[in-house]
């Protein structure tokens, strides 16, 4: 079924491909699903991105940009940093859990341009972390920052399988 145009449709196709990339992961998504999702047709999806591939690195770069800026809004004394970065963490997951899902299955992606989205996003959390862990006087910055990051990691695996026992060690 088309909807009626509205808003913008770039926008729409996007978050339509971070639903259904979250539910389906990438290799069992398709641009029809995306279009059916969006209420649109399949090929004015192409009109705004030439790829799936293109779509789902265009909704990584969404996610990873969205954290980098929670990360920048974290206000805090340097005592505090690391917790009130976590919690803006797990803020951000509950409002966007499909772009959870997305960098869980990121990661399972063997394709190339993919693979270097997730390094270029990955890298970029972790050389902002670094800095803001460094300019804040934390000790033992580069295990601190592997912590946090192994940490955020595993976050999203728990969320992405419904396990947070990972996280928190009590069962269901």
């Amino acid at each position: 079924m088309i909807r009626p145009k509205k808003g913008n449709r770039k926008e729409e196709i996007l978050e339509a491909g971070l639903e259904v990339f979250s539910k389906r992961g990438y290799y069992n998504t398709t641009t029809a699903l995306i279009a059916e999702e969006a209420g649109i047709s399949q090929p004015y999806v192409f009109r705004f991105f030439k790829t799936k591939e293109e779509l789902f690195i265009s909704a990584l770069d969404r996610a990873f940009e969205r954290i980098l800026q929670t990360f920048k809004n974290v206000e805090s004394s340097p005592e505090q940093l690391v917790a009130k970065m976590i919690e803006a963490y797990e803020e951000l997951s509950v409002l966007y859990p499909n772009e959870i899902a997305l960098q869980v299955t990121g990661i399972s992606v063997t394709e190339k341009a993919i693979r270097n989205a997730m390094k270029k996003g990955l890298s970029s959390i972790r050389s902002y972390t670094l800095e803001r862990f460094k300019s804040a006087g934390i000790k033992n910055v580069e295990r601190e920052v592997t912590t946090f990051l192994a940490r955020g990691i595993l976050c999203n695996i728990s969320y992405f399988l419904d396990l947070p026992e990972l996280i928190d060690g009590q069962i269901k």
